[in-house]
């Protein structure tokens, strides 16, 4: 999935604001996530080593705001599921490492 300019700079802003919606602390969120907190910082960025990391930032951030009763702020291009998307690898998604 390829993202334009303006929608890499949504994407990032969308994950940003549910990031710190949540109230988790960097380090929490990378050791729940099993990366480090450089790694995380880097996929919020959207600076990535595999396709899938962002979407599994996302269903993170998501369970992590339905447990805290919030509702996760919409994403406009992360929508849907992985299944949908031929090019992901739903194994990796569904695993929700970022290892």
């Amino acid at each position: 999935m390829s993202l334009t300019a303006m929608e890499k700079r949504a994407t990032k802003r969308e994950l940003q604001e549910n990031f710190e919606l949540s109230g988790l602390s960097v380090a929490q969120a990378a050791a729940d996530l099993q990366t480090t907190p450089t790694y995380l910082q880097r996929v919020l960025d959207l600076n990535v080593r595999h396709i899938e990391d962002p979407w599994i930032v996302r269903n993170y951030l998501n369970q992590v705001l339905r447990q805290q009763h919030q509702t996760p702020i919409a994403y406009s291009r992360l929508i849907g599921s992985p299944a949908e998307y031929w090019f992901l690898n739903e194994a990796r998604v569904t695993r929700g490492q970022l290892n």
